[in-house]
């Protein structure tokens, strides 16, 4: 039996590898609970036919409200349904985005060893 007393494999260095990456992870866990609340309380605005209609979205995609201007009524039906289809991409891609960057803020400068 080589290696007596070394536990499992984890020297003292290692243990204090893996408390620093707990902390760190609780610090990141926190900071998404905070994020999530934002995200919540954010409004994106998605817009197509240059403003015509406007879809606003919170920062998770949850839709909040169409506004569509009396000047896109007048296009027709099949018309103003492109244009809100058009206007959910926009809010949809850009919320995407916003949640990507205020995730990558969060986890930038991590280092999880084996990770």
């Amino acid at each position: 039996m080589t290696g007596k007393g070394q536990g499992f494999g984890f020297g003292l260095g290692k243990m204090k590898e893996l408390a620093e990456a707990f902390k760190k992870a609780q610090q990141v866990q926190e900071g998404a609970k905070r994020l999530q609340d934002e995200l919540e309380q954010m409004e994106i605005q998605g817009e197509s036919g240059g403003g015509l209609v406007k879809v606003i979205v919170s920062g998770n995609q949850e839709p909040k409200r169409v506004e569509i201007s009396p000047d896109a009524l007048t296009e027709g039906a099949e018309v103003v349904s492109d244009l809100v289809t058009a206007a959910m991409k926009d809010a949809y891609n850009k919320s995407t985005a916003t949640m990507r960057e205020r995730m990558e803020e969060l986890t930038s400068g991590l280092e999880l060893p084996g990770l």
